[in-house]
């Protein structure tokens, strides 16, 4: 089967229809979009009218400006591919659609959702906890070749939701000694949003038992979530505990300072979600411990449905 992605190139966004897209095709073709297609590109003005070899069975979009151009292309094929979206739609774009998984956070405000709708946990990607054990013992010997409990770290940035303000970022570093002060190996990962202040005062923090990615050179990310035994994550993502819960280790989230918004609202409920309802998390008060909870497979539950659906058409 050949899959496509079709997303602008935020890694949040590309990493979800990557996650879902390689369970079918293991190199799909990516569409990366550089804006919104507008109405009048259509027919001999559309960027689509020549499509690349071999045509899609499958195309898995995710982002808000990803639609109109999925649309585009579908409309050019040979055959009309699956459809499917990962982000809610407004109700014509929807109607469209084979198959749409909106987070859980989102269905929430969804009354009545179409029956082509699907709540998703989280948000899929690319990571699996059978590659992850395969990588494990390579990046313990790399990263703690002394042995001992291993504590990754992953940071994000500031976001309409949250802010790192001074104490907020004191208390983060004050974490990570303190690991390093009980005889942990620290793993620091600041993210592609982490801002070059904050990446400084992570780095700031090094020492024997602290490595922190400095941004530059080969992203050691998934080196560090294989090597945990336990993860302290910043609460400004959603990828971020999905991607850890992968492994079924203890994942704990650090609060951050407010900011009043409608985006506020939305990541609280998906933390209350996630340690309240579901039990995949916990939030961080100052230690690590060990707690049981069955680890998800999001990008491979998605695909499930898919392949589901496929069959009935």
């Amino acid at each position: 089967m050949r899959a496509w992605t079709v997303c602008d190139p935020k890694a949040g966004t590309l990493t979800q229809s990557l996650g879902v897209a390689r369970q079918f095709d293991p190199e799909p073709h990516r569409v990366l979009l550089k804006g919104w297609l507008p109405k009048w590109r259509r027919g001999l003005f559309s960027p689509y009218r020549r499509l690349p070899e071999p045509q899609p069975d499958l195309i898995v979009s995710c982002g808000s400006i990803a639609p109109r151009h999925v649309l585009a292309i579908a409309e050019r094929c040979r055959k009309r591919p699956f459809l499917v979206h990962l982000q809610p739609a407004d109700e014509e774009t929807s109607k469209r659609y084979d198959l749409i998984f909106a987070g859980r956070h989102d269905m929430r405000a969804i009354e009545n959702p179409p029956s082509n709708y699907h709540a998703m946990l989280g948000a899929p990607h690319q990571l699996s906890a059978e590659a992850l054990e395969e990588l494990r013992p390579a990046a313990r010997a790399r990263w703690a070749p002394a042995g001992g409990p291993v504590v990754t770290v992953l940071v994000g940035g500031p976001t309409k939701a949250y802010a790192y303000d001074e104490p907020t970022i004191a208390g983060l570093i004050a974490a990570i000694r303190a690991f390093a002060g009980e005889g942990r190996t620290v793993l620091v990962s600041p993210s592609r949003r982490t801002p070059p202040e904050l990446r400084d005062w992570l780095l700031s923090a090094r020492s024997d038992k602290i490595a922190v990615w400095d941004q530059a050179g080969e992203n050691p990310y998934r080196e560090f979530v294989a090597a945990a035994d336990a993860f302290l994550i910043t609460k400004d993502s959603v990828t971020m505990p999905s991607e850890a819960a992968t492994t079924g280790r203890p994942v704990f989230v650090f609060d951050l300072a407010k900011t009043q918004s409608d985006k506020l609202d939305e990541f609280e409920w998906f933390h209350r979600d996630l340690s309240e309802t579901l039990g995949l998390t916990r939030q961080f008060e100052g230690r690590i411990y060990d707690y049981a909870y069955e680890a998800p497979d999001e990008s491979r539950r998605i695909a499930g449905i898919i392949r589901e659906k496929m069959r009935l058409d």
